[in-house]
């Protein structure tokens, strides 16, 4: 299946075209044309071209288009699911999950479409601010370079392309070379919802081709990442003056405290370590738990590892399937031997089953190792030991990645003071760190990345504040 490009409202061709292959089964689904800087030009220029028509659109237009969108997804519900498990191996019903949580985003942009949020400001606060009347409004920031990960092909577009449109701004979007599939179906929905041409584009090919030519072009006004820290780093070095939001990576903790029911939680802390093969941006990856519960934890989450159903990803019953690449395979493998070489007990886990790596609990872990201190992005987890609620939070602190904790306590002081001591962009009491609503303000600090996702927040980070002020 051959498939084109989305290039300012029309459907084209390429030169040059990719195979695109299952994660799971490795056979061929696709041909994903690669696009050329030409075709980046052609992008943003129908982009500026339609600048103008976007802003001046009213906001309950932009908001019927993204109100049709959310009715295109919830009629082929099951067709973006399983686009979604061929190109990611995304486990059946978690892709389905993910449907259900891209039509609640693209509702929320829909509803902040209507209720863009402007300002009346009291200029005689200040003396000399007398007989004048001033207010603030957001307008959109322009063109919006929108690059997506593989993680969440549907979701994580629809937070870069919801807001967007909400804010009246059009958008390139750079899908993970992964993961093009979903992205040209959401193209195909805003087409047929009533977007004007121009206002978006879908172009696949290489990052290092499409991405610095989008970074550095002038015509680019706004640049939205969600991926490695490192070309994340890179990227917002070359975008000079350009609006910058990045979301970048995590190695997200959880502290268990000793009054708390290890029952109660196993099955949450497993969910949070391997869901979709722990290839998520706040998967659980670290478990600090009180020594007094340490041996309980450990043989308890063992089991229910264990029990964890591994294969086809449109099996209905699967909970984990291939990663997304051999070569994160080998390099998962790879960190779990490092670790037990320095030391760290191996509970569960640590092979390859059916092109599959089995989820893996690691005990005992030192802190500088790999699968503690770097983002794992796979099924592997680690389990240690704290004797003090202050230690608990040293150790999660002590890293580069600060995107979400977890907190389980029933101790009412012990949750204030990690909510106000933990060096992170979110803080979950009695949660794991993987919990996330898409209407929330979700970003994190340090490593983690710059500026704020969540609808209404994103809006913010893609509009500019101008201010009109009325001498009487």
């Amino acid at each position: 299946m051959r498939k084109k490009l989305f290039l300012a409202g029309e459907w084209v061709e390429t030169e040059q075209y990719q195979n695109l292959y299952s994660p799971y089964s490795e056979e061929e689904i696709a041909q994903i044309p690669l696009a050329s800087k030409a075709d980046v030009d052609t992008a943003l220029g129908a982009a500026v071209k339609v600048k103008k028509e976007l802003k001046k659109m009213p906001a309950y237009k932009r908001a019927e288009i993204l109100e049709n969108v959310v009715k295109l997804i919830e009629e082929n519900r099951e067709l973006c699911a399983r686009t979604i498990v061929q190109e990611a191996a995304k486990p059946i019903q978690a892709a389905r999950g993910e449907i259900a949580r891209t039509i609640m985003t693209y509702k929320f942009a829909s509803e902040e479409a209507r209720r863009l949020s402007n300002e009346y400001i009291n200029m005689d606060a200040a003396p000399g601010g007398e007989n004048r009347v001033a207010y603030a409004v957001r307008e959109p920031a322009g063109v919006v370079a929108a690059i997506t990960p593989f993680n969440f092909p549907m979701n994580l577009v629809a937070h870069k392309l919801g807001p967007a449109i909400a804010a009246g701004n059009p958008v390139v979007l750079k899908p993970a070379s992964q993961t093009p599939l979903s992205a040209f179906l959401i193209a195909d929905f805003f087409e047929k919802a009533g977007l004007p041409k121009g206002a978006l584009s879908v172009i696949t090919g290489k990052g290092s081709v499409i991405g610095e030519a989008l970074v550095s072009d002038d015509r680019t006004n706004v640049i939205t990442f969600t991926g490695s820290p490192e070309v994340g780093i890179h990227l917002k070095n070359k975008a000079g003056l350009k609006k910058v939001t990045l979301e970048l990576g995590s190695n997200s903790a959880v502290i268990i405290d000793d009054g708390v029911d290890v029952d109660e939680l196993v099955e949450r802390l497993v969910t949070g370590a391997f869901a979709y093969q722990g290839q998520v941006c706040i998967s659980l990856q670290r478990i600090f738990v009180h020594e007094k519960k340490k041996a309980e934890l450990i043989e308890k989450m063992k089991t229910a590892t264990n029990d964890l159903v591994k294969g086809d990803p449109l099996d209905e019953a699967t909970d984990v399937s291939a990663l997304i690449t051999p070569s994160d395979k080998d390099r998962v493998l790879s960190w779990v031997d490092e670790a037990e070489k320095d030391g760290a007990q191996l509970i569960t886990g640590g092979n390859v089953h059916q092109n599959i790596v089995e989820p893996t609990i690691l005990a005992n872990v030192p802190t500088h190792v790999k699968v503690s201190c770097e983002e794992v992005f796979g099924p592997i987890v680690t389990i240690n030991s704290f004797q003090t609620w202050e230690e608990a939070i040293e150790l999660v602190n002590d890293s580069d990645f600060g995107l979400q904790a977890g907190v389980y306590t029933n101790d009412l002081k012990k949750a204030f003071y990690a909510s106000e001591e933990l060096e992170v962009g979110g803080v979950m009491i009695n949660d794991i760190p993987t919990f996330r609503v898409d209407h929330m303000p979700y970003g994190g600090v340090k490593k983690s990345g710059t500026g704020r996702e969540g609808i209404k927040y994103a809006i913010e980070e893609m509009t500019e504040l101008k201010l009109v002020s009325f001498k009487k």
